[in-house]
């Protein structure tokens, strides 16, 4: 009887521990991530991209404001942001707060669901199905956001193109609106990327397979995006349980190849996926996985 009510209890105390660790530490254990990135033309001085991803602000997570406003000390050339930067109707004027030290300098983003739509409380087992339903919650002021950015200079690149010298080097970015939405229209930014470009940009909120691909085959030469919360609850030596979209486990966060160079493309394409800074209020955990900003410091090709 001792050997029988033993195991339980102790498989309790570590699920218990478990859970109070991915909810109470690793959920606010703000990480910077730094990966180098050889994209620039040969002989070229590196070029510092701060990646923000899926913040998931609400107005009273103060710890993560500063955290993000703090980043501006790493003196970043060029900030770019994700999506899904809010998760209620009273967060823009924190977000904006903590972006603000970041606002000065150049800047892009894309807008996602969770920047028009709030969170709302779901069954955690949905994320299992390959085409759960959608369920909205409240509409949230995405266009105060946007135009708190815009009006500082950044580009607002939702299903839109543009460009920006950024100490000295012409950058071309691409941008989509959400796919997990079918949002995206990319017939509005399709052909060829910019060949007078130093360094190509692609920006979209969900690393979607069938947008990754259109990008990489307009010779993008990175592409920087978001969403899947590095799968938030990872097992070790397992990772992440599921990716909450088209992309695999393998590729559900941190940077790898997504295009190989070929006769059209020499340069190929890579793309960073974003763990994220943030969860849904109603899923506040993360585990083996911690919130995270990048530092992508892009390099010459060799």
């Amino acid at each position: 009887m001792r050997t029988t009510t033993a195991v339980p209890a102790a498989v309790l105390a570590t699920g218990a521990a478990t859970v109070a660790y991915a909810s109470l530490v690793e959920r606010t254990r703000w990480t910077l991530r730094r990966f180098d990135v050889p994209v620039l033309p040969p002989g070229s001085a590196p070029l510092r991209v701060l990646q923000l991803s899926d913040l998931h602000m609400t107005a009273g997570q103060t710890s993560k404001q500063r955290w993000v406003a703090g980043l501006a000390a790493l003196e970043p050339d060029l900030v770019v942001t994700t999506g899904d930067n809010l998760a209620g109707a009273d967060a823009v004027p924190p977000t904006l707060r903590a972006l603000e030290p970041l606002l000065d300098l150049p800047g892009a983003f894309v807008l996602s669901s969770n920047d028009y739509y709030g969170p709302t409380p779901k069954n955690p087992l949905t994320y299992f199905k390959k085409d759960h339903r959608r369920v909205f919650g409240e509409p949230l002021p995405w266009q105060e956001l946007r135009d708190g950015m815009t009006a500082r200079g950044w580009l607002d690149l939702t299903n839109s193109t543009g460009r920006l010298t950024v100490a000295g080097v012409p950058i071309a970015f691409a941008g989509l609106d959400d796919p997990h939405l079918r949002l995206d229209r990319y017939e509005e930014i399709a052909g060829p990327a910019d060949p007078d470009a130093d360094v190509r940009l692609g920006l979209v909120h969900s690393p979607e397979p069938r947008v990754l691909d259109r990008f990489a085959g307009d010779g993008y030469d990175l592409l920087l995006c978001g969403h899947t919360h590095g799968g938030q609850l990872r097992i070790p030596f397992y990772g992440a349980l599921v990716t909450n979209c088209g992309i695999d486990r393998q590729h559900v966060r941190w940077l790898h190849r997504w295009a190989q160079p070929t006769p059209a493309h020499p340069n190929g394409t890579w793309l960073h996926v974003s763990a994220g800074l943030g969860t849904s209020p109603y899923a506040p955990y993360r585990l083996a996985c911690p919130p995270e900003a990048t530092l992508l410091t892009l390099t010459a090709r060799a």
